[in-house]
């Protein structure tokens, strides 16, 4: 048996200097903002920033007492779950379609990459003009069949556009990852299931996809990352979370109750709690989703 190569530093601060760049970087990006977002939770200051006073756990307390709040958290549920499966389910499919291609296999793989060159905003945008009820593309098609679509009095309509535009946007990460797993499975295993006489579907959920357990596990946290975080613009260009607040996800009511209603201490303690969830949601997933993961 080969003996284990390992890397000696000649010097005990070599190690810690490669490592400082990075380190650097979350202690400014994000260690350093989780502490001024904990700190202005407790405090209340005005508009202006010239008066600041410490309250304590008051802005925690008002916001768990507030009835929108808690609509905010369902609406964000809601989003999330729908974001989560339905991006996984349709970049699964779009994956295992790419891996039987024979022709034209990489224009497919290129078309569907092209969408995580898209910035969210713009996203949003591109999402809002198909579906505008006036001069939308697809919103006249829906007409033409029956369908009245209208994202500005439909809350529906409004959640459905933000869970496209989230799904699409997400769709090109999700896909690359099922992609490289689907292609690291070994096609013997499949040809052994296909002599035995086991059907394409059978294949699938038998042999396919408990190998791909540590993608989808992966991809499942960062999905849920994705949803809770970085959806923001989406919201913010298409529906502003409206209509009449119904697309007004945590995110993007911590940034309206403080750049828009200049509450700095609510939106802090907003920051704070959906900081928690996140880590919370994270945990959860690796102590009891991963015990069903097969590495």
């Amino acid at each position: 048996m080969a003996a284990e190569k390992r890397v000696l530093f000649q010097s005990s601060w070599l190690p810690w200097l490669l490592l400082a760049p990075q380190l650097i970087v979350i202690a400014v990006f994000f260690f350093w903002p989780a502490g001024q977002a904990l700190v202005q939770s407790l405090q209340q200051q005005d508009a202006f920033g010239t008066h600041v006073e410490w309250v304590g756990l008051e802005n925690f307390q008002r916001l768990f007492s507030d009835p929108t709040y808690f609509d905010s958290f369902k609406t964000t549920l809601v989003f999330s779950v729908l974001v989560a499966g339905l991006g996984l389910s349709v970049s699964l499919l779009m994956a295992v379609m790419a891996d039987r291609i024979v022709r034209g296999s990489t224009v497919y793989k290129t078309l569907l990459i092209w969408p995580y060159a898209v910035a969210p905003a713009v996203a949003g945008v591109l999402w809002l003009f198909m579906f505008a009820p006036s001069i939308g593309v697809v919103a006249w098609y829906l007409r033409a069949y029956g369908f009245e679509w209208n994202h500005l009095l439909n809350g529906n309509h409004a959640m459905g556009l933000i869970v496209m535009a989230a799904v699409w946007k997400q769709l090109s990460y999700n896909f690359l990852f099922f992609l490289a797993g689907l292609q690291s499975i070994p096609k013997s295993l499949i040809e052994a299931a296909a002599i035995d006489g086991a059907r394409p579907w059978r294949r699938f959920w038998t042999i396919i996809f408990p190998l791909l357990s540590p993608t989808s596990f992966f991809l499942l946290v960062v999905n849920v990352v994705y949803v809770f975080l970085d959806t923001f613009a989406i919201v913010d260009a298409s529906t502003h979370g409206g209509p009449g607040k119904e697309t007004e996800i945590l995110v993007y009511k911590l940034y309206y109750d403080g750049f828009k209603g200049m509450d700095i201490g609510s939106s802090a303690a907003q920051s704070v709690v959906l900081m928690v969830i996140v880590v919370l949601l994270t945990i959860v997933q690796f102590k009891y989703v991963e015990r069903r993961v097969n590495y």
